[in-house]
């Protein structure tokens, strides 16, 4: 292998080092301008309440909604064995009866359902709903009755988060 040497080289690496400068201040202004905006995946959704009651109202909207919590886990809990401290809950959002139709069409759905929706404090002290749409999730399979269920599950999902008191 040969050894990069000269202006060509330097050039290369000043202007990626120029290009990765410019990202973060953009990403810097972006994050002063829009505070509640949040750079992670998926849906994020700024609500009033804290973290147990935002649970508490989305488990009631989930069983209202023909869908049933399949699980929990309390990263809040688990993490402060660390030291760490944070406000993390996630539920795990689903229907058996969707669940068979998408298992039945793709064996590998599990890797996205249940849906994993997570509700954190964060930094700014304001309570934050966040999950990734399945279709975003499995929208690889490239399996039309995936897509399709995963769609209406889009819209159930949106339906409730926006129905949180922001």
């Amino acid at each position: 292998m040969q050894k990069r040497t000269g202006v060509f080289h330097w050039a290369l690496v000043g202007g990626g080092m120029f290009a990765v400068l410019a990202l973060a201040v953009l990403v810097q202004r972006a994050a002063a301008q829009y505070p509640d905006a949040s750079t992670g995946p998926g849906v994020s959704v700024a609500v009033r309440g804290s973290v147990s009651q935002t649970v508490d109202r989305l488990t009631k909207m989930v069983a209202g909604n023909g869908m049933m919590v399949m699980g929990e886990l309390h990263q809040g809990k688990v993490l402060a064995m660390t030291g760490l401290k944070v406000e993390s809950e996630t539920i795990f959002v689903g229907n058996p009866t969707v669940g068979k139709k998408l298992f039945s069409a793709e064996p590998g759905a599990g890797v996205a359902v249940p849906i994993r929706v997570n509700i954190y404090k964060g930094a700014n002290g304001k309570t934050v709903v966040r999950y990734i749409p399945p279709t975003k999730q499995l929208h690889g399979f490239g399996n039309p009755m995936v897509d399709k269920v995963c769609k209406m599950l889009d819209g159930k999902l949106q339906h409730m988060v926006s129905m949180l008191p922001k």
